[in-house]
């Protein structure tokens, strides 16, 4: 049956045959209407000569005796055939909706005999297949073309002209004739769509091409005034109250459960547009928005009502963004979209009975648009909400600070009212705390638009934000990065005054900060975020103490690292001049405590002694965390950032000055002056000779340097160092006078540094001069001097650095080495020399000598062999490391004889007797040191002198000591490294020992270098990896990736990645090799 009347309604709509256009007139519009006369008479024919369409015929004429509307006579064919149309949908729905409740009431028992495994559950009779939707869809659209856009008023709903060139045409057949009852028949057309949306098969028809449409209908039969005329006869004179009441109830109803993005979209459409100039774009469908004219003015006010109501109801702002902005790209347009959105929200409307209450109900929903997860479209989500919330606290701070900021904050509020109770029952959940944060991070680094309202506010949570972030720093946590950006924004965005008092406040100077710190701390979430909690008083004043003051030095420590962050801008700088001023100021107080501890208590009473202590006892205590802030800003702070600008050293100076000026007047002699505040003083009075030496200065910093003329002038006077009065008197004349009066000596104020580059060059081409200069040697690695160094005290290995500066410069030189000059056995016993420097010097000549190819040492080499083995004992590092030079020379030179020997002093450990086993291990390392630098001689003769030597190193790689594996797995690494395809017969043992000691060892240090070896082995072997180690490189990646998943040693993790680099690299090398253009000849015989 359904499909009977699904065919009928083809029939009529369906495009004439050409055998029946001989006859059509030659014009558009009458073609048109005799179409539509054509295909309504053909229908009407075949339901009266076609028996399948006896039914269709009978449920017809059934619908059109209920139709009070339908009249069958009309000259209007284009009316008569969207009346056609309407009584055959009206004929399908009514046999729809009889077909569905036949199907709802049939038992359930009966219906589940239909429910096996095989069959799919029977679906309801109003399905309609693709066939079927689509010519309804034609049937739909023939009704509203010819039976309800026609009828709109100019400015109502998008004009047909604006669709399509039928749908113009359609516009001009209707509009040419002479129209009666539009009211009526615009009712009608509305009514009958309105009662086929009953049916939810055809309401998705109906609402998903037409909703526009049929809205633009019931505005217009609702609420257009009576007043305008058109055409000589008066609009809606044949509507009643009661039909327009109902089509304002209507619409109503449909706006309420429609999607209401949707409904947004068409709200706003017909509202209509600007008046556009040119050529009329064209575009199906009727959500275009093309060429939209102006709305009428009471159809915008009735828009702007309901879409106020759309917004204010719940979820009405996200309705409203996703309405307007709908699919986004993120171009510019969308940015101007979302600033429009973001200004619509922050509007009040007309409509809205307070604004108090619009604000109440919208913020929350702003506020939502932030915790969209979906990416697509949680970007233009947060920009819209982003911007609304700047635009709001900008132009309603007031209610900005009630309804977004207050809501917005609350959870770092509550965390210092959750630290004051007893019970976790008003505890932050991790959750809350880390949405507010996020929240935060979008609004304030994200949107970047700073006000004032939104400054103070966040100023308020400042130190609860600070305290997160130290707990932050000291753990894994997600929370660090959005803390740290926060609390940059706010140093950078905030003004001077504001941004050094919140330092001074952090560092814990002033303010409640410290109370804050002593109740409030953070405990690891169960997601990577944090929890607040109340600290337990501890019942130990030492374990107290302690725990006081790390965590007030760790506070310090996070607060210069927020500063490093801040090299671009003056604050740190600004705020340390501010502290050293403030120590100025109590040094300058001294004096005044001095004179209070002269009181006489007798005349106190027990209060005012305790006063006076307590006092005194809160001043020291601010002066000493003055003190403690002010070092720790030095010890960290590079001066690069301390002092950007030449107004800063001015400050810096002014200070310094003054602070030197304040003891002057109480000085009674030269005796009672302080050496290293004057040397402090003269290295700050060279650092101003040395820009008043420099390019040419503007009137702005002699104007700056003009503070320093009153402190330069008493010290000139008062100061008991005649240098310092001399060069105080120099300077002042030279400010005074804007450089005009220059004094010879102003040069040489500031004398040059003992670091300074031209001070170590000189210095390195002395000693080079007086040592024998020897051709280059490899550079030390990290490891290399871990092998050497280990066990050595701090002195050791400052020497040992400086011996190692020392021999680059003199291997740097190309020229031949000079002949010595003492004869071969005084060099014997001078190496035996009780004195170091002379003792180092002749193993070193003998080394070159050695090299060169002395007869005398070549002949000795036995003695000079066990000679540098004996100094490799010596405490001193400039001795041993000219005997590790020594002991690498010689193996270079003859590796026969000489590798054997250290091999064994390697695997035994040395040979002498006096040797205990700490001098045991010490040398075992050094004699690894000779390896390295043997191994990295070898070159191309690795792989035939390098076999004996793997040996021994798998050997050292199970020793006792952790210091002899981690150096055995050195040397292996720098040894396999270049073994090249030696390593082939090698890999399976290589594979086992470096997997078991990743997997087992217990410590750290070995495990790094267990995957240093691979690291190497790869790169030595780059392309040639998957040929030589092709057994062994599975396991070799398996074992990288435990580590990189496994191991709790952030070093390894970070070698491991590495090496999986290099794996990277060489399989991607060996799965897209390089192309290369090469073209071939070949010669034919």
């Amino acid at each position: 049956m359904t499909s009977a009347i699904v065919s009928a309604i083809n029939i009529l709509t369906k495009p004439l045959r050409e055998s029946s256009l001989h006859d059509v007139p030659s014009s558009h519009q009458q073609a048109l209407s005799a179409a539509l006369r054509a295909n309504r008479a053909f229908l009407l024919e075949q339901l009266q000569r076609e028996p399948s369409f006896e039914v269709v015929r009978r449920l017809r004429e059934e619908v059109m005796e209920e139709a009070d509307w339908f009249s069958s006579s009309t000259d209007d064919a284009a009316w008569d055939f969207a009346q056609e149309c309407l009584l055959l949908l009206l004929t399908l729905a009514r046999h729809l909706s009889a077909e569905l409740r036949v199907f709802q009431q049939t038992p359930a028992a009966s219906a589940l005999k239909y429910c096996t495994p095989e069959n799919a559950p029977p679906l309801p009779p109003d399905v309609l297949s693709v066939t079927q939707q689509k010519m309804l869809g034609t049937a739909l659209q023939f009704v509203v073309s010819l039976g309800l856009c026609p009828y709109l008023d100019p400015g109502v709903g998008v004009p047909l002209g604006h669709r399509s060139t039928f749908a113009a045409m359609v516009e001009k057949l209707v509009c040419n004739g002479a129209v009666t009852g539009v009211g009526c028949r615009l009712l009608t057309t509305t009514k009958v769509l309105l009662q086929l949306t009953e049916l939810s098969s055809l309401a998705t028809l109906v609402f998903t091409r037409h909703l526009g449409d049929v809205m633009a209908a019931l505005c217009q039969l609702g609420y257009q005034p009576h007043q305008k005329e058109r055409s000589g006869t008066k609009e809606q004179k044949d509507i009643s109250a009661e039909e327009r009441q109902t089509c304002r109830e209507a619409l109503e109803s449909l706006v309420g459960k429609v999607y209401q993005p949707i409904v947004i979209k068409e709200l706003l459409i017909l509202q209509g547009g600007p008046k556009q100039s040119g050529a009329k774009r064209t575009s199906s469908g009727s959500n275009s928005r093309a060429a939209l004219g102006s709305a009428p003015a009471w159809l915008r006010h009735v828009c702007g009502q309901l879409l106020s109501k759309r917004l204010m109801q719940p979820n009405g702002v996200q309705a409203v963004v996703r309405a307007i902005l709908g699919g986004g790209t993120g171009d510019e347009s969308d940015w101007r979209k979302c600033e429009s959105v973001a200004r619509i929200l922050v509007t009040c409307p007309q409509q809205s009975t307070s604004i108090e209450s619009y604000y109440r109900d919208v913020c929350p929903q702003i506020l939502d648009l932030l915790h969209f997860k979906d990416k697509l479209t949680a970007q233009q989500f947060q920009r819209v909400a982003t911007r609304a919330v700047l635009l709001m606290v900008q132009e309603r701070p007031s209610f900005a600070q009630q309804y977004l900021l207050t809501p917005l904050f609350s959870p770092l509020h509550r965390c210092t009212t959750t630290s004051g109770k007893d019970h976790s029952s008003a505890s932050v959940e991790e959750w809350e705390l880390t949405r507010c944060l996020e929240d935060m991070y979008k609004i304030c680094v994200v949107g970047n638009s700073p006000s004032d309202t939104f400054l103070k506010a966040l100023e308020q949570v400042l130190p609860i934000l600070f305290t997160l972030f130290c707990f932050t720093k000291q753990n894994v946590s997600h929370l660090r990065a959005p803390c740290q950006e926060i609390l940059l924004w706010y140093l950078r965005c905030t003004e001077k005054c504001a941004a050094l008092s919140a330092l001074w406040q952090l560092s814990g100077l002033q303010g409640e900060n410290n109370k804050l710190a002593a109740v409030l701390c953070f405990s690891p979430g169960s997601d990577g975020g944090a929890r607040p909690f109340s600290r337990e008083s501890c019942s130990n004043e030492d374990d107290a103490l302690y725990e006081k003051l790390s965590e007030e030095q760790w506070r310090l420590e996070c607060l210069m690292q927020l500063l490093v962050e801040l090299k671009d801008s003056d604050l740190p700088g600004d705020f340390f001049l501010d502290l050293l001023q403030l120590t100025s100021w109590a040094a300058a107080e001294d004096e005044d405590i001095e004179d209070e501890q002269q009181l006489d208590i007798s005349a106190m009473t027990l209060l005012e002694v305790e006063q006076q202590l307590l006092g005194r006892a809160a001043r020291q205590g601010h002066r000493l965390a003055l003190l403690q802030v002010l070092a720790v800003m030095v010890e960290s702070l590079h001066h690069t950032i301390l002092l950007r600008k030449s107004t800063q050293v001015v400050d810096f100076m002014v200070t310094l000055l003054q602070r030197a000026c304040v003891g002057l007047d109480q000085a009674t002699g030269p005796s009672l002056g302080n050496p290293v505040e004057n040397q402090a003083l003269s290295m700050g009075m060279g650092l101003v000779a040395t820009m008043l030496s420099g390019p040419q200065l503007s009137a702005e910093d002699y104007s700056s340097m003009s503070r320093l003329l009153l402190p330069l002038e008493k010290l000139s006077q008062m100061h008991s160092e005649v240098v310092i009065q001399e060069l105080a008197s120099s300077l002042r004349a030279v400010i005074a006078t804007h450089s005009a009066y220059r004094p010879e000596d102003l040069s040489t104020a500031a004398p040059p540094s003992r670091n300074s580059p031209v001070g170590k060059k000189q210095k390195m081409q002395t000693e080079a001069d007086n040592l024998q200069s020897s051709p280059h040697s490899p550079p030390q690695d990290s490891t290399s001097q871990t092998n050497t160094q280990t066990g050595q005290p701090m002195s050791s290995q400052k020497s040992a650095i400086g011996v190692s500066q020392n021999d680059g410069g003199m291997n740097s030189g190309t020229s031949d080495p000079c002949p010595p000059t003492k004869a071969f056995s005084d060099l014997l016993l001078e190496s035996c020399d009780q004195d170091i420097p002379t003792r180092a010097v002749a193993l070193r000549i003998l080394t070159q000598m050695v090299k060169n190819g002395n007869p005398e040492a070549v002949k000795a080499q036995e003695e000079v062999l066990q000679l540098l083995l004996e100094n490799l004992g010596h405490e001193d590092s400039f001795v041993y490391l000219s005997a590790i030079q020594g002991l690498a020379t010689l193996a270079d030179s003859y590796p026969e004889k000489i590798l054997e020997k250290l091999i064994k002093e390697f695997q035994h450990g040395p040979s002498l007797p006096k040797s205990n086993k700490e001098h045991s291990l010490e040398a075992r390392l050094k004699v690894g040191e000779v390896l390295m630098r043997t191994s990295r001689a070898m070159g191309e003769l690795a792989p035939h002198f390098g076999r004996p030597l793997v040996a021994i190193l798998l050997q050292g790689t199970r020793d006792s000591d952790q210091s002899v594996r981690a150096s055995s797995l050195s040397n292996l690494g720098e040894l396999c490294q270049r073994l090249d395809y030696a390593v082939g017969p090698l890999a399976q043992e290589l594979s086992s020992c470096l997997t078991a000691l990743i997997k087992t060892e217990k410590e750290a240090e070995v495990r790094r270098a267990a995957v240093h070896v691979i690291t190497l082995l790869l790169r030595g072997l780059s392309s040639r990896t998957t040929q030589v180690l092709g057994d062994v490189l599975l396991d070799l990646y398996r074992a990288l990736k435990w580590v990189v998943r496994s191991d709790p040693d952030e070093v390894a993790v970070l070698h491991a990645q590495l090496a999986l680099e290099e794996l990277d690299d060489v399989m991607k090398r060996f799965i897209f090799p390089e192309q290369k253009l090469e073209k071939k000849i070949v010669v034919l015989p």
